[in-house]
Formats: C-alpha cells, structure tokens, sequence
C-alpha cells in the first residue's frame, strides 16, 4: 500500500487551553496536519511516501506503523528529496536547508562509541556540535546537567559497551543516545522507535522521559511499534492514515468514542492503539461483528473509515485549519535540499575525532594487542622455516626468494582487515555526519591514520625485527631499513586497495571477497609462481597492476645486490677441490628485474602512486555514498 498525502506537512507550536491543564507554564507542541486528497486535488504542494498504515499522535506525538520510518524521515528532512514534493513548514515558514543540524534525530540502532563512557560520548557531541563560542567549562556543565535530567549519574563513567565489553543496560544505553542528541537544545527532538529492544517497564520509563521533556517545552516526534496502553495514555492528539487516506485526526483520548460510534468498538482490555491497526487492516473482531458474517474486504473497510471521515466534524475542522495555511502563505517554488552545516571548524573537528578514533582503538583488544600478537606469531613461523639460510647457489638463493615472496603475500592478505574500517562504522558515520557532527574529509583522515599507525605501520615494524634477523638476510644497516620501509610500503598500499573495495559495500564478506580475488591474481604477476618475461605479450601489461610484484622486486634487489652464492665442488680429475660462485645480479637477471638505483626505487613509487589513486577512490566513494534514505 502506498500513502499519498496532497497538501502540507505543518509543524505549528501551539499554547494549551487553561481549561484543560491545571499548571500555567507554556508548552510547545507540534502538529502534523495532513489534508486528504480531494477531487480535484488543490493548486498546492502534495508529498508521497509509502508506509502501509499510519499512526501519528501530536503534541506529545508519534508515528504507529508496519513502516514509519519513511515519514518521520520526511518531516525530519532526513530523506532524499528527489521524488518528494510538498513541503514542510515550521511556523509557517519553510523548513530551512540545514533543519536535520538544528534538529535532533535518535535513530532505532544505537550509534555511540561502546568503548566510550557515558561522559565521554556527551563531550564528543558537546564538542562538535555546540559552537566554538561556548568555552570548555561551559560545555562540562552542560553535559553533567544532561547526566543529572536523563538518570546516568550512576553509570557516567563507565562503558556504553561492545560485543567484547560489557556496559550499561538497554534502557540506559537509550537514554544515552538521547542525550547524545538534547546537548544542542534541539528544537525539535525526533526518535524512531525508541522502545525497540527494550523490555515493557523499561520502555515505559524511557516515555516518561520524554515527556516529562515535552512538558517543558521541547517538541518531540516519535514513531513506536505496538505501545502499551499506559504509553498510549502519554499522547494527546491521534492521527490515523490508511493508504494514504487520513481516517482519523483529532483528540487521542476520543478516538474510540469516534469508532464506536461509526461501528467498530473495542473490546474490554484490549489495547486501543493494537485495536486501531487492527480495524486499519480488517483484522480486528469489531470488524466481523460489524460487517456481519460475510468477510470484509481490506479495501472496503478503507472505503468506509475514509468516508466516515470525510462526514466528520473532526474532517471539516482539519481542513478549515489546512485552507487558513494555503490563504496566509505566499505562494513560493519549493525545492527541497539537504545542506550541512557544521558549527566548528576543520581542525576542532580534526583533533576529537581523531582522539576518539585512537581510543576506540585502544580499548578494543580485538583490533589492537591481537594485531600485534598475531604478528609476531608469524614472524616467528617465517623466521623458524627460513632460519640462517645459507649461501649456497641453489638453496640460498631458493630459500631467500621464497621468504620475500612469503613475506610480500602475508603483507598483502593481513591488510585485507581494513574492509571492516568503514563498514563496522557506517550507520554511526552516516547519522553524525548528517547530523553536522564533522566533514567527511576529517572522519576520512582521521581513519586513514589511525589504521596506519597502529594497524599496519607498528605490526611493520614489529614483523622486520623479529623475521629478518631470524631469516639471516644480508646484515647491514641500509638493508634493513630498506626492507622495513617496503615491507610498510606494501602493507599501506594493500590497506588502501581494499578500503578502495570496501568503502560503498555494507556487507564484510562480500568485500572480502573482491579483495581475495584481487590479491590472487596479483599473486600470479608476482614473479614466482610464473617467469615474468615468458607472459605472452597480450597478457604481460596485467603485471603493473600487482602490488606483490613491486614488492617483491624491491626486496629482491635489497637482498641480492652485492650477494655471492658459492659452492666447493670436487674435481675428480685433477683431484682437487673448486669453487662455484654466482653473483645475486646474475639471479636478478635471470628474473627479469632490473637491479639499478631507478630500478630499486621505481617499485617505492609505483607502490605510493597506487596507494594515492585507492585512497583517492576511497574517499570519493564515502563521500558520494547515499547518506539519506
């Protein structure tokens, strides 16, 4: 089913009647005022979306769907406006282009940092998102006040939790996420599905919560899934679309006097909002008792609710407020865009995304103390299976060979780790960069360098002492540093071949596969397992794609330069014994590999020109990924 809205979406602060509340403080509310189409449709504005049935309660409000996410992004101008049309307006002006910075957004998911605390999340946001006006000891205050308002004094300082750490629970990781959000102040505070994963008591306690809030001002739009009744109770006005018909839009606490008195009442300790959805979908016994023993058709009863409606006093009031609108509003071209505004500048946003980029790091065993220990565990493999190689003519130089090659490929395959950087932490970067939390160059940056460091430059370094010395490759100083340097070299240029892979994929294993792929043929050009100069020609031009052959030829030329291999032979005639020797230039040429100053380092620059060029791919792909839904 498909809704399809004419009219205009309208965000309208309204005062309470003293008549109905006791208290004499103002409170904010918003409407949602959604006109049905009328034939024919108006000269105005319409909007399409496509939830199946709808539930909107304003003032205190929220979205009741199968799928109502779709909506709620809407109004918070959280999806893409191509294909939208109609508009949204917020005291009767047009919804500014950066309203999703100013507004706050709780998604279902959470997304705050599990190796983080309580404390140190809200900082993060207070940073980033509050202005660079505000000093450091204002922004504190504000983050111990949120802790103190939501309930999180007892858990402030400890983890939000991970898959590997335990944190604090379900209800107050929520209260977490909405904090993350109210340390601006919004205006308007939208939520999807706040319950979602939480046990009936503690989602009760996280409603109250939020409207205790709405009781002090603050406009808060939420869509729920089956809400119990003593959640029901909080909101106070009902919107109901079917199809994208409107059925219902008035006081919550009427609207099953309004179906009784059209024919659908609601049986003793049912759940009114359950009743609704069921009368919405013809599954409702109301609906049999009142069509009779015949089967109602679903499309019948949507007839009937919609021309019900229509007879409504509840009808006539929605649109006299909805044609008051159109009168006093200047008639404007409407285009929807999605700008971001940011309110700190490019290093601000740089330096804390970066401290938690590296804290994050280091509190997760996982992707740190295990990194290293697996390094060195294969190090001391390679080192024990190549241990002291000789200088013999065949075994020295075989052995030698196939420890680089061995070298270059556990290079190659350890950095294929990396595909999880972005994708791990997609639905976190999407919603703060929305949110105007930071730019995607910082986030980008920040990640590039926190993986090199500690993910690949470290393990590097850590695999050459160990490896080298074990291996017994040519003991000098240059050499070493040399082959540390392309050892990194090649780890920087495989991470950023698959971060170039992986940074559009949403799915680890399918990004890994691609990059298996890449690497196993890369591994065939490297120079090993086939001869480089016996390729035929229209095949040989794949071999400048292979990061292991720059790899490789540049250890090689390291290691064999200045080399001599012999062997002591005994000459059964003269009776004497002579030596064999081979120089290592004379294996290189066998090779193919040009073993020159410009051919030693023509690897170094070839592996960084590459690893510039996957970068760039990176990070045009995570800048042009789609962000909105």
């Amino acid at each position: 089913c498909s809704i399809q809205t004419h009219g205009q979406f309208r965000l309208n602060p309204m005062k309470p009647k003293d008549s109905e509340r006791t208290h004499t403080n103002t409170k904010t509310t918003c409407k949602v005022h959604t006109e049905p189409p009328p034939p024919p449709p108006p000269p105005t504005p319409s909007a399409r979306i496509q939830p199946r049935t709808l539930m909107v309660w304003v003032d205190f409000h929220a979205v009741l769907s199968s799928d109502p996410c779709r909506f709620l992004d809407v109004l918070a101008a959280r999806k893409d406006p191509s294909g939208l049309t109609g508009e949204v307006l917020i005291d009767g002006a047009p919804q500014p282009p950066n309203f999703k910075c100013l507004s706050g957004y709780v998604v279902q998911d959470d997304v705050v940092m599990g190796t983080l605390t309580v404390r140190e999340n809200f900082r993060f946001s207070a940073a980033l998102r509050l202005p660079s006006s505000i000093c450091q000891e204002e922004k504190e205050q504000k983050v111990n006040k949120l802790i103190q308002e939501l309930g999180l004094s007892r858990v402030a300082d400890s983890r939000v939790g991970t898959q590997l750490i335990r944190g604090i629970s379900g209800g107050e990781r929520k209260r977490t996420n909405i904090g993350m959000e109210l340390i601006i102040d919004p205006p308007v505070l939208f939520l999807d599905e706040p319950t979602t994963g939480l046990d009936a008591s503690t989602a009760n306690s996280v409603l109250l919560l939020l409207k205790r809030m709405a009781n002090h001002g603050r406009t808060i739009i939420l869509s729920i899934h089956q809400p119990r009744y003593s959640i029901y109770r909080l909101f106070d006005s009902l919107t109901l679309l079917v199809s994208g018909k409107q059925v219902y839009h008035g006081p919550a606490e009427r609207a099953l006097e309004y179906f009784s008195d059209i024919g659908y009442t609601c049986e003793p300790h049912n759940n009114p909002a359950d009743f609704f959805l069921d009368v919405i979908n013809g599954d409702s016994t109301a609906v049999v008792l009142n069509e009779g023993l015949e089967s109602p058709s679903k499309q019948g009863i949507e007839d009937k609710l919609v021309q019900e409606y229509r007879l409504s006093s509840y009808y006539t009031q929605t649109k006299e407020q909805l044609e008051n609108i159109i009168s006093v509003k200047q008639t404007t071209t409407f285009v929807p865009s999605r700008t971001i505004t940011y309110s700190t500048s490019f290093l601000t946003q740089f330096r804390w995304v970066l401290k938690r980029t590296f804290q994050n790091l280091m509190l997760n065993p996982q992707t740190s103390i295990a990194q290293v220990a697996v390094t060195i565990f294969l190090a001391l493999v390679v080192g024990a299976i190549f241990f002291n190689v000789s200088d013999d003519p065949n075994s020295g130089i075989q052995n030698r060979f196939g420890a680089l090659f061995f070298i270059v490929v556990n290079q190659c395959f350890s950095s294929l780790s990396s595909a999880e950087l972005f994708i791990t932490e997609r639905k976190l970067f999407i919603h703060e960069y929305i949110s105007g939390y930071y730019r995607v160059s910082v986030y980008f940056l920040c990640k590039i360098l926190s993986d090199i460091i500690t993910l690949r430059t470290i393990p590097a370094i850590v695999f050459s002492c160990v490896a080298y010395f074990m291996i017994g490759l040519k003991p000098t100083a240059e050499a070493f540093f040399l082959f540390m340097f392309t050892v990194a070299l090649v780890s920087y240029t495989a991470t950023s071949m698959a971060l170039a892979i992986s940074a559009d994929q949403t799915v680890v294993a399918i990004a890994n596969i691609f990059m298996t792929i890449a690497c196993v043929f890369m591994m065939i050009f490297a120079g090993l397992l086939v001869s480089l100069p016996s390729i035929v020609s229209w095949l040989a031009w794949l071999k400048y794609f292979s990061i292991p052959r720059y790899g490789l030829g540049a250890l090689q030329v390291n290691e064999f330069v200045g080399l001599k291999f012999c062997e002591l032979l005994n000459h059964t005639v003269s009776a004497g014994l002579f030596s064999v020797c081979r120089t290592g230039e004379d294996f290189l040429q066998t090779q193919g590999v040009d073993y020159s100053t410009w051919g030693l380092w023509q690897n170094h620059v070839a592996l960084s020109v590459m690893t510039v060029v996957f970068l760039t791919i990176a990070y045009l792909k995570l800048r042009f990924i789609r962000k909105f839904t």
